[in-house]
Protein backbone atom coordinates (compact mmCIF):
# COMPACT_ATOMS: atom_id res chain seq x y z
CA UNK A 1 0.00 0.00 0.00
CA UNK A 2 3.16 2.08 -0.32
CA UNK A 3 2.29 3.55 -3.80
CA UNK A 4 -1.27 4.74 -2.10
CA UNK A 5 -1.94 8.32 -1.00
CA UNK A 6 -4.17 9.09 1.89
CA UNK A 7 -7.58 8.72 0.19
CA UNK A 8 -6.75 5.13 -0.97
CA UNK A 9 -6.24 6.25 -4.59
CA UNK A 10 -2.70 5.23 -6.63
CA UNK A 11 0.04 7.81 -6.01
CA UNK A 12 1.26 7.95 -10.03
CA UNK A 13 -2.60 8.46 -11.17
CA UNK A 14 -3.74 10.82 -8.58
CA UNK A 15 -0.90 13.11 -10.06
CA UNK A 16 -1.63 12.56 -13.92
CA UNK A 17 -5.33 13.19 -12.46
CA UNK A 18 -3.90 16.32 -10.80
CA UNK A 19 -1.83 17.67 -13.55
CA UNK A 20 -4.87 17.83 -15.72
CA UNK A 21 -6.88 19.24 -12.78
CA UNK A 22 -4.41 21.69 -12.58
CA UNK A 23 -5.05 22.76 -16.49
CA UNK A 24 -8.54 22.34 -16.38
CA UNK A 25 -8.08 25.10 -12.55
CA UNK A 26 -5.74 28.01 -15.30
CA UNK A 27 -8.68 27.51 -17.51
CA UNK A 28 -11.33 28.29 -15.57
CA UNK A 29 -8.88 31.29 -14.18
CA UNK A 30 -8.73 32.73 -17.28
CA UNK A 31 -12.52 31.94 -17.99
CA UNK A 32 -13.18 34.02 -14.70
CA UNK A 33 -11.26 36.91 -15.40
CA UNK A 34 -13.07 37.19 -18.93
CA UNK A 35 -16.47 36.45 -17.21
CA UNK A 36 -15.61 39.65 -14.97
CA UNK A 37 -14.41 42.20 -18.03
CA UNK A 38 -17.93 41.03 -19.71
CA UNK A 39 -20.16 41.78 -16.85
CA UNK A 40 -17.73 45.25 -16.09
CA UNK A 41 -17.78 46.56 -19.92
CA UNK A 42 -21.48 45.40 -21.63
CA UNK A 43 -23.14 47.83 -23.80
CA UNK A 44 -26.02 48.18 -25.83
CA UNK A 45 -29.63 47.14 -25.88
CA UNK A 46 -29.10 43.91 -24.08
CA UNK A 47 -26.74 45.09 -21.18
CA UNK A 48 -28.90 44.50 -18.55
CA UNK A 49 -30.05 40.95 -19.43
CA UNK A 50 -26.59 39.71 -19.80
CA UNK A 51 -24.82 41.88 -17.17
CA UNK A 52 -26.62 40.18 -14.72
CA UNK A 53 -25.82 36.66 -16.68
CA UNK A 54 -22.07 37.35 -16.53
CA UNK A 55 -22.08 37.31 -12.99
CA UNK A 56 -23.91 34.78 -12.65
CA UNK A 57 -21.80 33.15 -14.58
CA UNK A 58 -18.10 34.60 -12.84
CA UNK A 59 -19.77 33.76 -9.39
CA UNK A 60 -20.24 30.19 -10.45
CA UNK A 61 -16.75 30.08 -12.47
CA UNK A 62 -15.37 31.12 -8.72
CA UNK A 63 -16.64 28.32 -7.12
CA UNK A 64 -15.53 25.78 -9.92
CA UNK A 65 -12.19 27.18 -9.39
CA UNK A 66 -12.34 26.54 -5.67
CA UNK A 67 -13.55 22.77 -6.03
CA UNK A 68 -11.03 22.26 -8.95
CA UNK A 69 -8.02 23.44 -6.37
CA UNK A 70 -9.64 21.96 -3.40
CA UNK A 71 -10.10 18.79 -5.21
CA UNK A 72 -5.86 18.81 -6.37
CA UNK A 73 -5.27 19.20 -2.80
CA UNK A 74 -7.47 16.33 -1.95
CA UNK A 75 -5.33 14.34 -4.51
CA UNK A 76 -2.11 15.74 -2.21
CA UNK A 77 -0.74 17.92 -5.21
CA UNK A 78 -0.30 21.84 -4.61
CA UNK A 79 -2.79 23.69 -7.00
CA UNK A 80 -1.42 25.73 -9.72
CA UNK A 81 -1.91 29.80 -8.03
CA UNK A 82 -0.08 32.44 -10.19
CA UNK A 83 -1.65 33.98 -12.55
CA UNK A 84 2.07 33.55 -14.63
CA UNK A 85 1.04 30.23 -14.87
CA UNK A 86 -2.51 30.56 -15.43
CA UNK A 87 -1.52 32.64 -18.41
CA UNK A 88 1.28 30.21 -19.46
CA UNK A 89 -0.96 27.01 -19.34
CA UNK A 90 -4.90 28.20 -20.34
CA UNK A 91 -5.94 27.06 -23.75
CA UNK A 92 -8.32 30.07 -23.23
CA UNK A 93 -6.93 33.44 -23.92
CA UNK A 94 -7.84 36.96 -22.11
CA UNK A 95 -10.39 39.06 -23.86
CA UNK A 96 -9.77 42.66 -23.52
CA UNK A 97 -12.41 45.69 -23.57
CA UNK A 98 -15.13 43.43 -25.10
CA UNK A 99 -18.20 45.69 -24.82
CA UNK A 100 -20.36 43.64 -27.58
CA UNK A 101 -23.07 41.27 -26.60
CA UNK A 102 -22.08 38.99 -29.08
CA UNK A 103 -18.62 38.81 -29.25
CA UNK A 104 -19.18 37.99 -25.26
CA UNK A 105 -21.68 35.29 -25.86
CA UNK A 106 -19.63 34.01 -28.37
CA UNK A 107 -16.27 34.02 -26.34
CA UNK A 108 -17.83 32.06 -23.47
CA UNK A 109 -19.31 29.56 -25.81
CA UNK A 110 -15.61 29.05 -27.11
CA UNK A 111 -14.59 28.68 -23.26
CA UNK A 112 -17.51 26.31 -22.74
CA UNK A 113 -16.08 24.02 -25.66
CA UNK A 114 -12.72 23.92 -24.08
CA UNK A 115 -13.93 23.37 -20.97
CA UNK A 116 -16.00 20.63 -21.79
CA UNK A 117 -13.47 19.05 -23.49
CA UNK A 118 -10.74 19.24 -20.59
CA UNK A 119 -13.28 17.78 -18.43
CA UNK A 120 -14.25 15.13 -20.48
CA UNK A 121 -10.52 14.00 -20.77
CA UNK A 122 -10.31 14.49 -16.95
CA UNK A 123 -13.98 12.49 -16.54
CA UNK A 124 -11.91 9.66 -18.66
CA UNK A 125 -8.57 9.47 -16.79
CA UNK A 126 -10.56 9.82 -12.84
CA UNK A 127 -12.81 6.33 -14.37
CA UNK A 128 -9.51 4.51 -15.16
CA UNK A 129 -7.91 5.64 -11.96
CA UNK A 130 -11.18 4.37 -9.77
CA UNK A 131 -10.94 8.30 -8.78
CA UNK A 132 -15.04 8.89 -8.27
CA UNK A 133 -14.54 11.86 -6.68
CA UNK A 134 -13.16 14.14 -9.53
CA UNK A 135 -15.16 11.54 -12.06
CA UNK A 136 -18.49 12.95 -9.84
CA UNK A 137 -17.38 16.46 -10.10
CA UNK A 138 -16.49 16.51 -13.65
CA UNK A 139 -19.76 14.82 -14.54
CA UNK A 140 -21.58 17.40 -12.82
CA UNK A 141 -19.86 20.42 -14.22
CA UNK A 142 -20.46 18.47 -18.06
CA UNK A 143 -24.28 18.71 -17.54
CA UNK A 144 -24.35 21.95 -16.05
CA UNK A 145 -22.39 23.46 -19.61
CA UNK A 146 -23.62 21.44 -21.89
CA UNK A 147 -26.94 22.92 -20.89
CA UNK A 148 -25.46 26.16 -20.76
CA UNK A 149 -23.86 25.95 -24.40
CA UNK A 150 -27.57 25.26 -25.31
CA UNK A 151 -29.05 28.14 -23.78
CA UNK A 152 -26.73 30.34 -24.81
CA UNK A 153 -26.82 28.91 -28.26
CA UNK A 154 -30.59 29.59 -28.23
CA UNK A 155 -30.23 32.99 -27.18
CA UNK A 156 -27.72 33.91 -30.29
CA UNK A 157 -30.55 32.62 -32.59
Amino acid sequence: MANMNNIGLDVNASQTTAKELNDLLSNYQMFYMNLRGFHWNIKGRKFFELHVKFEELYNDALIKVDEIAERVLTLSVIPVHTFSKYIEVSEIKAKENVTDGEEAITSVLEALTILLSKERAILAIAGDANDEGTAALMSDYIVQQEKLVWMLSAYQN
